[in-house]
């Protein structure tokens, strides 16, 4: 039982820690999952996505400093309780994620490492033994280090968390673990290899034969029966290759320019995924930079979400000097955590981004 704790101790603890830091680097991306499953449809509690972001860094947090707690055997009643009442949340959400198909990736490991439904339940059942272990054999818990260190490494591991998620989010994630980081060709991002694995579905085919209503099941032949057709169910049984970038367009009046624009040698794009929830203050810089860009040559777009109303607003309330194209919104959320936000790409490979706080350090050659 010893060892068993100690094991439990130590993978518990660092898998909370590298879990927590990883949605703590990006808990704008961790708040957009929560408004996920705070929708209609999902949980069905609307009313909690204004505090998606509050709580998405409150979770975070705790992730992180609890792990460490958790290391160094620091106030290990109140660390293990709390360990074990958010795993039971977490297995909880995770099999009503699966069971019911409602939200395709968790978010665990934010854009780090990406987990099917029941891989994501699966990993918490197994925290959740690991945990009950903790709980159940706590005296073996020993602590680390004298009690004056381990509060002083506790308070830090607090203080370093709050003051390294003030910083990101009021910039951009430090690590960026998503297809649209700087250096990724956007292009590139959407190709699908010659020797990709296509979707496999099953097909459940109906007949009514001799009175008798038959069902036959092919990957997509049709059958050989003696009967008549009733219909057919499909079923996708196996995923097939999915590109890195898969949903990324830029449309306006029904007319798709993405292959046009990403040929562009010098390409300025604003994002606002929304432009009711925008900054409105980064707008003046926006202009600013956008008439620097314009003057030096550059193709300058905004993209957003919005619709032609909110956008013609804002055009005409900042004199700015581009349009707006639309694309989905979920992809500007992923493209850039920062309303708005600036990206420079040449030839479809993205050279520069940054949040509205850094505007400034963008260089318009």
């Amino acid at each position: 039982m010893k060892h068993l704790v100690g094991f439990s101790r130590v993978f518990v603890g660092i898998l909370f820690i590298i879990s927590g830091f990883i949605k703590l680097n990006d808990p704008v991306g961790f708040s957009f999952k929560l408004e996920e499953y705070f929708s209609q449809g999902v949980l069905d509690l609307p009313f909690l996505m204004p505090y998606a972001l509050a709580i998405s860094i409150f979770v975070v947090i705790s992730e992180v400093v609890l792990g460490v707690f958790l290391l160094l055997g620091y106030r290990k009643k109140f660390t293990i309780g709390s360990l074990l009442l958010m795993i039971l949340f977490f297995t909880f959400l995770t099999f009503y994620s699966a069971y019911f198909n409602k939200v395709t990736d968790c978010g665990c490991f934010g854009d780090a490492i990406k987990l099917t439904p029941w891989e994501s339940f699966i990993k918490d059942v197994v925290l959740l033994v690991l945990i009950l272990i903790l709980y159940f054999g706590q005296e073996y818990i020993k602590p680390l280090f004298s009690k004056k260190l381990r509060q002083i490494i506790a308070l830090v591991s607090v203080v370093l968390c709050i003051i390294y998620g003030n910083y990101v989010l009021n910039h951009l994630p430090v690590i960026d673990f998503r297809p649209y980081k700087i250096g990724a060709n956007i292009e590139d991002g959407m190709e699908f290899p010659e020797d990709a694995p296509k979707p496999i579905y099953e097909y459940s085919w109906k007949f009514n034969s001799k009175g008798e209503e038959i069902v036959i099941v092919t990957n997509g032949e049709y059958p050989d029966v003696d009967g008549e057709f009733i219909g057919v169910e499909t079923e996708e049984i196996q995923k097939g290759y999915e590109p890195p970038i898969h949903d990324f367009t830029i449309e306006q009046e029904g007319e798709d320019f993405t292959a046009p624009l990403m040929q562009k040698d010098k390409l300025l794009i604003v994002v606002a995924y929304d432009l009711a929830k925008s900054e409105y203050e980064a707008y003046e810089k926006v202009k600013e930079v956008s008439d620097k860009a314009l003057d030096n040559g550059y193709e300058v777009i905004g993209m957003s979400a919005s619709n032609k109303e909110w956008t013609n607003r804002i055009i005409e309330e900042y004199q700015l000097g581009f349009e707006f194209y639309f694309t989905d919104e979920t992809t500007l959320k992923t493209i850039v955590r920062s309303n708005p936000g600036l990206l420079i790409l040449e030839r479809g490979t993205i050279t520069q981004k940054v949040h509205y706080n850094d505007i400034e350090d963008l260089k318009i050659e």
